[in-house]
């Protein structure tokens, strides 16, 4: 155990101490949190840019229903001309008008009429969508009031009403509610993450063994060492470094979130009682309606604990079964080209597992996502989509005994191909070698 123990650690330090580990891991959430955040803050920008958008209305109805915005002017065009001719004036340097809307007079006669916006560049998605809006709203009041009902405005507007479904869960701590497209998206993001972490640092497991047997280093590793204590510390040593590593993006992550937070106007509640000032109250009524606070409210009504442990549980079991494949592998072959036989079909079955449990989201008690659960190559990915959604524990408990008894028996055949496959050179074995090897 000692030795196991030594390997660890040469294996953590070996990794940790490398630069481009060290740039990674701090760069990572960096560019993440520029990747999400930036588009956002671009989105909400306002580039200044004021459009001018003329209005050719042969109807003579709905030029008048447009009213200029805040950087969109309207501007009815007095021009008999074809409009073909009109909007070539768009063309022109220094033309009047940024867009042109082409109203034609069978926009009322048709059943799904049509309006045209002509432009030179592309059309703002605010113009066209303000045009929609005036549009659609004027041709339904329209339509509405050649039935000659009375107070057809005032009928419009109690029809027109906001309407929302709310689930409710009942729980021991009382009614909560929840979303089960937030659900569904917490599932995916778990089911993500293990197979990232799975295929990044599985594969460098079997680079590292790969690199200490080209170099010949492992001769004199294994003059000292077992082989089955090598590839065991191998396996943990690179695991902890995975999981050193996920620690820090994931106090990295939190602190750039309290700090964008409290840059952009995210302040804590003042509490309720006397002394708070009109601003204040605003505050709270705006945090209160936010989707942050939604989606505070979707969190308490998870059972976060179990969803953690459990996914601890399944990350650990999934990990030990596919590192130990990739250990093996690593130590049958001697070139990297030799080793894609062996690692496509992990590669493929991992693929699978991520489509299941995609499609596991609409229905997380289907057949396809309860069997996957069980299968051991594809439970901790899909396992992962059901969590969230409150599965009964025996089935849980079932699929984990089902896969750690799997893991258990993979690094135990892992360990006799790695025991052959490390001082074997020159040859490219086949699956029927690997076969062989573990009948010795």
């Amino acid at each position: 155990m000692n030795k196991i123990w030594i390997i660890i650690q040469r294996e953590f330090m070996t990794k940790v101490r490398k630069k481009s580990f060290i740039i990674l891991t701090l760069l990572m959430p960096l560019i993440m949190a520029i990747v999400v955040a930036v588009p956002a803050l671009l989105a909400q920008a306002d580039s200044g840019e004021t459009f001018t958008v003329g209005i050719v209305d042969n109807t003579g109805i709905y030029a008048k229903e447009f009213k200029d915005r805040e950087n969109i002017k309207f501007v009815v065009v007095d021009d008999k001309r074809p409009i073909e001719e009109i909007t070539n004036q768009l063309k022109v340097e220094g033309a009047l008008y940024n867009q042109i809307l082409y109203i034609p007079d069978t926009l009322t006669q048709a059943k799904d009429g049509t309006a045209l916006i002509y432009s030179v560049e592309e059309t703002p998605t605010e113009v066209e969508r303000e045009v929609n809006y005036v549009l659609r709203d004027k041709i339904r009041t329209d339509r509405l009031s050649a039935f000659n009902l009375p107070n057809v405005e005032e009928i419009i507007k109690s029809a027109d009403v906001g309407f929302s479904v709310k689930t409710i869960r009942k729980t021991d701590d009382g009614d909560k509610e929840s979303d089960a497209t937030f659900t569904a998206l917490i599932g995916l993001f778990l089911s993500t993450f293990i197979y990232m972490f799975i295929m990044a640092y599985g594969s460098m497991i079997m680079n590292s063994v790969m690199e200490e047997k080209t170099n010949r280093i492992v001769e004199i590793i294994v003059s000292s060492v077992k082989p089955w204590q090598l590839m065991a510390g191998k396996i943990i040593g690179v695991g902890l470094v995975g999981l050193f590593q996920m620690a820090i993006w994931g106090t990295m992550i939190v602190g750039i979130s309290l700090t964008f937070g409290t840059i952009y106007g995210v302040t804590t509640i003042p509490e309720t009682g006397a002394g708070i000032t009109p601003e204040q109250m605003a505050q709270m009524q705006e945090m209160a309606n936010s989707p942050v606070a939604d989606i505070l409210k979707f969190v308490g009504a998870m059972d976060f604990v179990s969803i953690t442990i459990f996914f601890v549980l399944f990350f650990i079991g999934g990990y030990l079964l596919f590192a130990s494949l990739f250990a093996a592998f690593g130590a049958a072959v001697n070139e990297m080209q030799d080793a894609s036989q062996f690692t496509m079909p992990i590669i493929m079955i991992f693929i699978f597992a991520l489509y299941a449990a995609m499609f596991s989201i609409e229905n997380p008690n289907g057949p396809l996502a309860v069997w996957c659960s069980y299968i051991p190559l594809t439970s901790p990915i899909v396992m992962m989509v059901r969590m969230p959604f409150d599965i009964p524990v025996w089935s849980v408990l079932l699929s984990l005994v089902i896969l750690y008894i799997t893991a258990i028996a993979t690094t135990i055949l892992s360990s006799k191909i790695y025991r052959i496959g490390i001082l074997m050179y020159g040859q490219k074995p086949s699956m029927k070698d690997l076969i062989k090897w573990l009948r010795y």
